[in-house]
């Protein structure tokens, strides 16, 4: 799918599925910028892929501002802005602080949030744009010990839907995309949480957490950005609001 002239922004884009995400819309001949807080692995990326890396924290709507400001001057209108940037600690509900409760809010919701309002009006006024979010099945079900990163992830469903009621005739859609349990670095911090609080080995830890998935396996990264270039394609012209489970039939 051709992605020529269009020039896409994505947060978390130094590794996982930002950095896939890059990887195939580059491929497709867009413009890439990668965002995140760490410039090592964005630097990475960016000569391994062609995109132009900027570090920015998006809980900070300032300096995202600053960040997307300098990306326009590289790149030009952002056309496509994927909401990439997470993080899940695993913690028992009755451990969890206000503050733990709050930044997981503002890293995995509030980041979606400032991302999509910084970008959609210039999306409006060229009559087409793509908004999408990386969520979670954790948008569509609960996990037990990421009570967090559940209740953010919902949030994250109800504004993805919430907007795109609002901005339906606009040439704009809004979709998020939920994978269940994924082959990426934040999964690797889940597993030895896991051994490390039951002293199973990585084998027997990794199969507690695709015991749902019917296909018993992780979600290859690649069909996470196979899917959000799907979604900008013309193929995907009327998916809008739609909260899409990448599980295996898990939800």
């Amino acid at each position: 799918m051709s992605m020529a002239g269009k020039h896409v922004v994505v947060t978390g884009g130094g590794s996982g599925v930002g950095a896939e995400i890059a990887r195939q819309f580059a491929a497709g001949g867009a413009r890439v910028t990668i965002m995140g807080r760490r410039e090592a692995p964005l630097r990475a990326i960016a000569k391994e892929t062609g995109a132009f890396a900027v570090t920015a924290d998006v809980t900070d709507r300032d300096e995202l501002d600053v960040a997307l400001s300098t990306a326009r001057a590289e790149n030009g209108p952002i056309s496509i802005a994927i909401a990439n940037a997470g993080a899940a600690p695993s913690t028992p509900f009755r451990k969890i602080t206000g503050a733990d409760f709050r930044a997981s809010l503002a890293v995995n919701l509030e980041g979606v949030f400032n991302l999509w309002q910084a970008t959609h009006e210039e999306m409006k006024t060229a009559g087409w744009g793509r908004l999408i979010a990386i969520a979670s099945t954790a948008g569509l079900k609960g996990y037990p010990y990421v009570a967090p990163y559940c209740a953010a992830k919902h949030g994250v469903i109800g504004l993805t839907r919430a907007l795109a009621q609002e901005l339906g005739r606009s040439g704009l859609t809004v979709n998020a995309i939920c994978p269940g349990f994924m082959d990426t670095p934040l999964l690797q911090d889940s597993i030895r949480t896991i051994m490390a609080g039951t002293g199973v080995d990585k084998d027997a830890a990794t199969k507690t957490l695709i015991a749902g998935n019917p296909q018993k396996r992780l979600i290859d990264v690649a069909e996470v950005a196979g899917t959000a270039l799907w979604l900008c394609s013309d193929a995907a012209t009327s998916v809008n609001g739609h909260a899409l489970s990448l599980s295996g039939g898990e939800v």
